[in-house]
C-alpha cells in the first residue's frame, strides 16, 4: 500500500494516452488562465473571434497560447514515456496541496489584516494615526486591495513553501474565535460591527471552498455507494475515470467558462473592480477575494480531479501502488 510519494516509483508501465489527456488537460487550464489575465487586464480580444470569423493579429497570439502550452505539456509526456500514472498523480496533487496551503496562508493573512483596518475605520484610530490623504486611501478598496491585500498574499505564497500543513485545523479553530468574539461583544458589551461577521463569512468561505479538493483525494466527499461498494478494485478504477471527466472536470469547466467569460464574467468583474459588500466603509474589502473564491475551488478542483483521474486509471490497470484511504464518517 503507497501512502506517500516517496513509496511510488517513478516508472511504471507506459500509459501514453491517458497521461496525454491529463497533462493536456492541465495545459488548457494554464492557457485559459493566461487568457483570461490577457483578455481582462490588456484588452486583448482571446481566441475566440477566430471560430466567428473575425480574427485579428492578438485573437492569434490568443490561440497560440493554447497551442504552445498543450504542445509543452505532450513534449513532457512523449519524453517521460516510462512514468508511471501513480507518479503523475502524486506529483500534480503535491502542487495542488502547495496551491490550496498558499490560499490559506493568504486568507488568514488578510482576514487578521482587513479587519484590523476595518476595525480602526470605523473608530476613527486611522484619522489618529495617519495623515487626511492618507486616511482616505484606507477607505478605497481599490487602494487597500493592491497595496495592503495582494502582498500579504504574495506572503502566504512564500510561507506555503517553507510549511507543511494545509491550514483547515487551524483556520477552523480562527472561524470559531470569531464567533466566539462576536457573542461576547454583542450580548456581554453590546457592540458588533458589520466587519465582524465579513470576517467569519470570509473564513467560511475559504474553509470549504479550498478544502473541497484535498477532501476529494481523501475520498471523504459523500458517495451513493449503493453499487459501487460492490466493485472490485479495477471496475471501481474505470468508474473514477470516467466520473472524473463526466462529472468532475465538466462542471469544472462549466464553472471556469461561465465565472471567466470576459470582463463582466460573475468572477472577473468583482476583481477586477475590487468590489466591496453594501457595508461600504464599514465592513472588510473582500466581497472581490470571495467571488474569487470560486475560481479558485474550480481550478484546484479541476487539478485534483486529473489526479484523481490518472489513479483511477492506474487501478483499472490493476497496477501496484494502490493508495488505501480509511472511509470517512459521514
Amino acid at each position: 500500500m503507497a501512502t506517500d510519494f516517496s513509496d511510488i516509483t517513478r516508472e511504471g508501465n507506459p500509459a501514453i494516452g491517458p497521461r496525454l489527456f491529463a497533462w493536456g488537460m492541465l495545459g488548457f487550464l494554464f492557457a485559459f488562465l493566461v487568457n483570461n489575465a490577457l483578455v481582462v487586464g490588456f484588452g486583448m480580444p482571446g481566441a475566440k473571434p477566430i471560430f466567428q470569423g473575425g480574427a485579428t493579429g492578438g485573437s492569434w497570439a490568443n490561440l497560440a497560447v493554447y497551442v504552445v502550452s498543450i504542445a509543452v505539456a505532450a513534449f513532457y509526456v512523449l519524453s517521460t514515456k516510462a512514468n508511471a500514472l501513480r507518479w503523475d498523480a502524486m506529483k500534480i496533487h503535491k502542487f495542488n496541496v502547495y496551491l490550496i496551503r498558499a490560499m490559506f496562508w493568504s486568507v488568514l493573512l488578510v482576514g487578521i489584516a482587513d479587519s484590523a483596518i476595518a476595525f480602526m475605520r470605523v473608530e476613527g484610530i486611522l484619522a489618529g494615526m495617519f495623515s487626511e490623504d492618507t486616511t482616505k486611501l484606507f477607505n478605497k478598496s481599490r487602494w487597500v486591495g493592491p497595496y495592503i491585500h495582494m502582498p500579504l498574499i504574495v506572503a502566504g505564497f512564500v510561507i506555503a513553501l517553507f510549511t507543511r500543513t494545509l491550514g483547515f485545523t487551524w483556520l477552523a479553530l480562527m472561524i470559531v474565535a470569531a464567533e466566539l468574539l462576536i457573542v461576547i461583544s454583542r450580548f456581554v458589551f453590546s457592540y458588533e460591527q458589520a466587519l465582524m461577521g465579513d470576517l467569519v463569512r470570509y473564513w467560511y468561505a475559504a474553509l470549504f471552498l479550498f478544502a473541497s479538493a484535498y477532501t476529494l483525494f481523501e475520498e471523504g466527499h459523500v458517495r451513493v455507494d449503493v453499487l459501487y461498494a460492490g466493485f472490485g478494485r479495477t471496475t471501481r478504477g474505470f468508474v473514477n475515470a470516467f466520473g472524473s471527466i463526466a462529472l468532475g472536470m465538466s462542471t469544472v469547466w462549466v464553472i471556469l467558462s461561465v465565472g471567466f467569460n470576459g470582463k463582466t464574467a460573475i468572477i472577473n468583474s468583482p476583481i477586477v473592480n475590487f468590489e466591496i459588500s453594501q457595508a461600504g466603509g464599514v465592513g472588510m474589502f473582500i466581497k472581490y477575494q470571495m467571488a474569487a473564491f470560486l475560481g479558485v475551488f474550480a481550478i484546484t478542483m479541476l487539478i485534483q480531479f486529473v489526479s484523481y483521474f490518472l489513479e483511477a486509471v492506474a487501478d483499472k490497470r490493476d497496477e501496484p501502488g494502490h493508495r488505501e484511504v480509511a472511509p470517512a464518517a459521514h
